[in-house]
Formats: C-alpha cells, structure tokens, sequence
C-alpha cells in the first residue's frame, strides 16, 4: 500500500508546468537562491495564532435514484464523482437559503 501513495505522489509531483530535471541538476545553494529570486515563492508566514482545528461530521450514506445520463457524466469526471455531485447540491442549498433570508 505504502509503494502505491509513493508512486501517486511521485506522478501528481511531476505534473505542472515545473521543470524538474533543471531543478533536480542544480545544487543545493544554487537552487535556493532560484527559488529566493522567484517573486510566486514570497509567501509569508501564515500566522497559526487563531488557527483552529474543524473535524467534519462524518457524511451519511443514503440510497438516491439519479438519472444514468447525469450518474455516467460524474463519473466520467473521474475519481471523487460523488464529492463532486455532493458539492453541486450543497452549493443549490446554500444559495436558497440566501434567498430566503
């Protein structure tokens, strides 16, 4: 299981738009002053005095009849399709209850 989440982060790592061999090649001093030069890395310090911790409820498991046209468009969307559909129907009841108040 353990050689699995390495390879999905090794693979998710080399997607984007950075050039990893160049990176990779420079040596340590070198490419710390890169990244020192980069303005996109000038992130401050988050300031984790009010952070929080939130554990969210846990979701409950419910049998729903949807339309196959729409259930085979989520899944085509790949992986977390009902995190997805969960979130279009969270979204249509958030902006009601707007309305109502």
């Amino acid at each position: 299981m353990n050689a699995k989440i390495t390879t999905r982060k090794l693979s998710a790592r080399r997607t984007g738009k950075t050039d990893w061999q160049r990176a990779e090649a420079k040596p340590g001093p070198a490419l710390e002053r890169a990244i020192a030069a980069d303005p996109d890395a000038d992130i401050p310090d988050p300031d984790w005095t009010r952070a929080r911790l939130v554990v969210p409820q846990p979701k409950q498991s419910i049998h729903l009849r949807v339309d196959p046209d729409m259930l085979a468009w989520y899944r085509q969307q790949g992986q977390g399709y009902l995190t997805r559909m969960n979130a279009v129907l969270r979204a249509y009841m958030d902006a009601h209850r707007q309305q109502v108040r």
